[in-house]
Order: structure tokens, then sequence, then C-alpha cells
């Protein structure tokens, strides 16, 4: 099981996600329940679709489970802003361009690129982390290598 670092936010989040997964359980049973006593369950379309939905739920269930098992918690409190990390508030110029952009640096459940949330496996978050201010990184893209200038990094 791989670990995942994220935000207790992320963490409830998550948490959050698979108390309402399991509380569609019960739906689809009565779902699929209805759909028995219908009759003939060989040419019975809602039946299969209850079915399939229990699956997918099922499946669902079984995945969120297992990223709230692996989630690890980052105690804030003991990060720094000396090189670039999870959580880490980066801001970088793109030096091709001379775009200035803000990003946090998070664990891939909790990206967002939309909020400037940055997953660190993507590969502008891969070469970012462990770099310090000031320094330039390329990250390969699938444009090409894009090259980035980091001007500040908080939390």
């Amino acid at each position: 099981m791989e670990i995942e670092y994220m935000t207790q936010e992320g963490l409830d989040k998550l948490k959050k996600e698979l108390a309402d997964a399991l509380a569609q359980r019960p739906v689809i049973s009565a779902a699929i329940a209805e759909a028995r006593e219908k009759g003939d369950l060989s040419e019975n379309a809602e039946y299969d679709a209850a079915r399939d939905a229990q699956g997918l739920l099922e499946v669902k269930i079984a995945r969120l489970k297992n990223k709230v098992a692996s989630a690890r918690v980052i105690d804030e409190s003991k990060l720094s802003t000396d090189k670039v990390q999870l959580l880490s508030k980066v801001k970088v110029e793109n030096l091709a361009n001379k775009a200035v952009m803000e990003f946090t640096i998070v664990g891939e459940t909790e990206a967002d690129f939309s909020k400037g949330r940055l997953a660190s496996t993507t590969p502008i978050g891969k070469a970012l982390m462990g770099h310090s201010k000031g320094e330039t990184v390329d990250a390969q893209v699938p444009s090409g290598i894009m090259k980035f200038k980091i001007l500040e990094i908080s939390l």
C-alpha cells in the first residue's frame, strides 16, 4: 500500500465521500429487491442496472477505504520554507513567457489546478520539489521542457 500524504482537510473530504458511498448501499439494495420482485430476472433491465450500480459502488467504496487507510496527515508545524515540499505555496516565473504563477503543492487526491493546487506527481510538481528560492528548474512536459525560476516559497 502506497502512503499518500495530505492535509487534514483532504482526509476529512475523503472520509465524507466514503460515508456518502456507504450510505448508498441500502438505497441500491432496495432497488435490487424492488427489481427482483418484478419477475423474470433474465429479461429485467432494472435488475441488471441496479446490480451494475451495486458493483460500481462497491469498487468505489473499496478504493476510498484504501485511500483513507493509506493517508498520512502532514504536520504543517514541521514544514519549512527552505525548499519546495508538500503544502508549499510556490511562486514561479515561466522563463519562456515571463508569466508568474502561484501553486500550492499537494497530494494527488487534493489537486485542483483551477484553484492553484498542483499535484506533486505532475511534471511541474516533480520538478519543483526539493528546490529552493532563486533556483531555476526544468520540467519535462508533453510539449517539451519548461524552465521555471522559483521566486518565493511560503506556507
